[in-house]
């Protein structure tokens, strides 16, 4: 009874790094990639490098997005989409009263 008295705070470390750190980082990657695979084109879309564009086409080859931008068409690999910046784009804009 003693050496499970003994191990005890460390196995309480090892759970609260499981719920506070490895378990939310892996519904974040399930969310994000679900995200990535709901794309379709004429979404807009903010990249994590902050250019803004619209969905042209996807390279399923390349596992690539080509994107409309002011400059003109440019491919981006899917996971280079941030998925918080562009649901703010997307999102109605909210009206102060």
């Amino acid at each position: 009874m003693d050496q499970i008295a003994q191990f005890a705070p460390i196995i309480l470390m090892f759970v609260v790094v499981y719920f506070f750190m490895i378990r939310p980082q892996m519904k974040r990657a399930k969310q994000e990639k679900h995200f990535s695979s709901e794309l379709k084109k004429g979404d807009r879309i903010v990249t994590k490098s902050g250019m803004h564009g619209k969905i042209l086409d996807f390279s399923e080859k390349q596992n690539a997005v080509i994107i409309e931008t002011g400059a003109g068409k440019i491919t981006f690999d899917r996971s280079s989409i941030s998925m918080e910046m562009s649901r703010k784009l997307n999102e109605p804009v909210k009206e102060k009263k």
